[in-house]
């Protein structure tokens, strides 16, 4: 029936998308763990240990907003997709 195609479509799209989630949150970490190393590795000293600190800080604000996007597609109302 016409109906039950709508309603399998809404629930599949209104499910978090768990693999895509993790492929941001990888890209973004690599992409900020490699560029924090570099440029820590390039300035040195005590300079270059504050911007480890600040890319692992970074890093880990990277995985709570994932997580947080990801729990609020979960928990959204059936209505409310956003």
């Amino acid at each position: 029936m016409w109906w039950s195609e709508t309603v399998t479509s809404a629930q599949s799209n209104s499910e978090p998308r768990l693999l895509s989630r993790i492929v941001v949150t990888w890209v973004e970490l690599t992409v900020v763990g490699f560029g924090g190393g570099a440029i820590g590795t390039s300035i040195g000293g005590p300079a270059g240990l504050i911007i480890y600190f600040i890319t692992t800080l970074v890093s880990v604000g990277i995985l709570f907003y994932n997580m947080n996007e990801l729990i609020k597609q979960w928990v959204a109302p059936d209505g409310d997709t956003t």
